[in-house]
């Protein structure tokens, strides 16, 4: 197709906008989609400008998952296992990364799509929009997708969404936390907007210290996270930016950051 498979932007304030651009299957996370997120992660990774990403889609639905037409083209278990390690790259890519992530969710998100929407740090879906991780349908339990979303939700909805395949309204997964917000589609960019809004004014080495610290500590056990959260605040403390958003605050002004 002469259209890219995922449109990159990037405006003078260093948000990007990765827009997946293959409607006619969904936006499904072929070998083509997965090459193009990582490479436009990769790039992101690489500016030191960037301050947050937002993931999004055109056409009917966000993401259904794997391509299944190549999975069952390629069907053998080293195809299978290196499709199912680029995917991990890519979902690790985007929690690894420096700036927050939202996903713009506009339509359906299934299977690894749903796993994308869970790994991304943030997500403000159209109140339209559905979720599932329906691979059980298909005698497939969705492990992958198991690992965000048991991540992101209690683990009795995680698992009835993964025992039952069932979709989720954008109410219920706002309710369950899976996304952050749903709002009327007409509403949707604005709500996107207003995420963005409220990062760029923070300092940057904050939040990616407070991004990589939030991740590595969810891992670890009560004790040894609090060890970490004090380090990491320490070394914060010591942060330029830091000292003068404290300074400010006693001095009953705004800070002067320049972000």
């Amino acid at each position: 197709m002469d259209e890219p498979a995922l449109i990159t932007e990037r405006d003078a304030r260093g948000v990007w906008t990765l827009t997946m651009n293959r409607p006619h299957n969904f936006n499904a996370l072929g070998d083509e989609m997965l090459h193009a997120l990582q490479s436009a992660l990769d790039a992101v990774a690489a500016d030191a400008e960037s301050r947050v990403v937002v993931i999004a889609a055109r056409g009917k639905a966000f993401c259904p998952g794997h391509n299944l037409k190549e999975m069952v083209a390629h069907h053998s278990r080293e195809a299978h296992q290196a499709l199912f390690d680029r995917c991990t790259r890519m979902m690790l890519s985007v929690q690894r990364l420096p700036v927050p992530v939202i996903a713009r969710v506009q339509g359906m998100a299934t299977a690894a799509g749903c796993q994308l929407v869970a790994q991304c740090d943030l997500a403000v879906a159209s109140d339209e929009a559905r979720f599932a991780v329906s691979g059980i349908n298909l005698g497939l339990f969705c492990s992958t997708p198991s690992v965000a979303l048991s991540r992101n939700m209690g683990t009795k909805q995680a698992l009835q969404m993964l025992l039952t395949g069932e979709f989720i309204t954008a109410q219920q997964a706002q309710a369950q936390g899976l996304i952050n917000e749903a709002v009327a589609p007409s509403g949707l960019d604005a709500a996107v907007e207003r995420l963005v809004a409220s990062i760029l004014p923070k300092p940057r080495s904050a939040v990616a210290l407070g991004k990589q610290m939030f991740y590595r500590q969810r891992e670890l056990g009560i004790e040894a996270a609090y060890q970490l959260a004090g380090a990491t605040m320490a070394h914060n403390m010591m942060d330029s930016c830091t000292l003068e958003g404290v300074t400010a605050f006693t001095e009953k002004r705004k800070p002067a950051w320049g972000v």
